[in-house]
């Protein structure tokens, strides 16, 4: 059973059941888009990096990223505006799901020293963020063919009204924190 049935069929009537039957159920909180950003600060000098991490952006995501630029120069880097910096992609729909149910069920596990994550990572809106050190967890990446260790950031919106509606559906789709978030905190 795949994620998004999984969140149809069991979490939304779960979630509906836990913060009140007087709202609508086409308010309950949900996965909007995943946004996957690689920053690349090396490839102002060598610009093989940048095609390195796009093609290791790609096989990761299974789409094919956009390059981003600098909107202004910055002397304490040495960077002018307009040089590729990075890359990234954003995932909806059957791809975000796919990508989020690979991450909770597969990555995360092989993550070195892996307790969970933390609460503290959610923003106002209920939007959550998580950074990962190597892009070598993820099982689409082969050792082999990697020119050097990157780590990417990860960024899961929500349609939640705040912190603790996006804590409980991220838990319900099994993301593994290291502590809980009462109502009272969020």
């Amino acid at each position: 059973m795949g994620l998004k049935k999984h969140y149809y069929d069991n979490v939304l009537p779960a979630l509906h059941k836990e913060l009140g039957k007087d709202r609508s159920i086409m308010s309950m909180p949900k996965l909007t888009k995943i946004t996957l950003n690689m920053g690349v600060g090396q490839a102002k000098d060598d610009k093989k990096l940048l095609e390195h991490a796009v093609r290791d952006m790609s096989e990761i995501s299974g789409r094919k990223p956009i390059v981003t630029i600098t909107k202004g120069s910055e002397a304490g880097f040495k960077i002018r505006e307009g040089w590729p910096i990075g890359c990234k992609v954003t995932l909806r729909r059957d791809r975000m799901y796919d990508f989020f149910e690979n991450f909770v069920s597969i990555v995360c596990p092989k993550i070195r020293d892996f307790k969970g994550y933390s609460v503290k990572a959610f923003d106002k809106q209920g939007n959550y963020n998580i950074g990962v050190k190597e892009q070598i967890v993820f099982s689409e990446i082969r050792y082999d063919q990697i020119d050097r260790i990157r780590g990417l950031d990860i960024a899961i919106t929500i349609t939640a009204q705040n912190k603790y509606e996006a804590f409980l559906l991220l838990s319900k789709l099994n993301m593994p924190f290291r502590d809980k978030l009462t109502q009272e905190v969020s």
